[in-house]
């Protein structure tokens, strides 16, 4: 069977990476460090989001959900392979040019306290990237415009004085979901925002986004572990596992009929509180861990716990191909 290559990108495509790679160079030695290894953490990803969509990014932890993100930002280098915002290639842009894609790129990040500095206040937290940005001209507009996002993320203007530790986790969050949403993003790279909250808060989180992404004509990279969450926030959906992407689609359609055995397995996992069809339903219960990304397994990086792998599986690395609903998947066993 021919291997199908990604289509090109339409006007409608936010944000474009093809075969994106970050490697991380292992080094041993006190005085004279020598490279023993390469820890292959993002491997040749091709990754296209639609403006105005979300694309919730899912996968075990170690998958390289979140150096995928950091790389869209150049937190984390690009070792090969491209990434284009609204045309721009990312990787070329130094100085100025950087610093005005972050102005539209902006991030929620999993830690809501460890993200926040301690020693500012909630209010010059969400002030300081509209300063970097010299977005504003005077104090009065930036403190005018703090006040605002306070609103919009639902947090009282009286709490602009108060330091990180004096809120709730979820209180935590807002204040970082108010300083992505500061310099005036248009795409907002979500990593696990909501894994570190209470269940109740979560809840409260994800319907802030789905508000904000209408208000804001946002457009969003939702990046967890926890299929449920991913569920309720997605138009479409990519599955992450050891650096590749294995299967990605319509959200609905991946949901309604996985078929890469690592999707199938993740979403057997997702409780349904339905006790006559959670009874019922399959299990694919995976053995052993997730390989080292130091040393991937050769073939499929998801040969060594597939549960229908063959001996192609261990020696032929299954390329992205179309399935019939037009979503791509990495698999020998699946035919379109």
């Amino acid at each position: 069977m021919s291997t199908a290559t990604t289509a090109p990108a339409d006007s409608t495509t936010i944000l474009d990476a093809r075969g994106l790679k970050v490697y991380f160079p292992v080094k041993r030695g006190l005085i004279i460090q020598r490279t023993v290894g390469v820890v292959k953490a993002v491997d040749g990803v091709d990754l296209q989001i639609k403006r105005g969509d979300t694309l919730g990014l899912v996968g075990e932890s170690g998958s390289g959900k979140t150096t995928l993100g950091r790389a869209i930002l150049r937190l984390s280098e690009a070792s090969g392979g491209s990434i284009t915002y609204e045309g721009e290639d990312i990787l070329t842009l130094r100085g100025a040019q950087m610093r005005n894609l972050k102005q539209k790129i902006g991030m929620v990040f999993q830690d809501p306290y460890g993200s926040l500095n301690p020693r500012m206040t909630a209010g010059n937290i969400v002030a300081e990237p509209m300063q970097i940005h010299k977005i504003f001209d005077n104090r009065s507009d930036i403190r005018d415009r703090v006040m605002e996002l306070f609103d919009t993320v639902g947090l009282n203007r009286s709490m602009a004085t108060r330091y990180p530790h004096e809120f709730s986790g979820g209180q935590r969050q807002r204040i970082g979901i108010a300083r992505a949403l500061a310099s005036g993003p248009s795409l907002l790279i979500c990593d696990e925002p909501v894994s570190a909250l209470d269940v109740s808060i979560q809840a409260q989180i994800i319907s802030l986004f789905d508000r904000l992404k209408e208000e804001q004509n946002l457009t969003y990279l939702f990046i967890a572990h926890d299929l449920s969450v991913v569920r309720h926030v997605s138009d479409r959906v990519a599955v992450m596992y050891l650096g590749k992407i294995v299967e990605q689609g319509d959200a609905d359609a991946i949901y309604r009929d996985p078929q890469h055995p690592y999707t199938k397995a993740l979403l057997s996992a997702v409780p349904i509180p339905d006790p006559v069809v959670e009874s019922k339903r399959e299990r694919v219960v995976l053995k052993g861990d997730m390989p080292s990304p130091l040393n991937p397994p050769k073939g499929c990086v998801f040969s060594t716990r597939c549960p229908v792998a063959e001996e192609r599986c261990f020696n032929e690395t299954p390329q992205p191909r179309p399935y019939s609903d037009g979503r791509q998947i990495a698999c020998h066993k699946v035919d379109g």
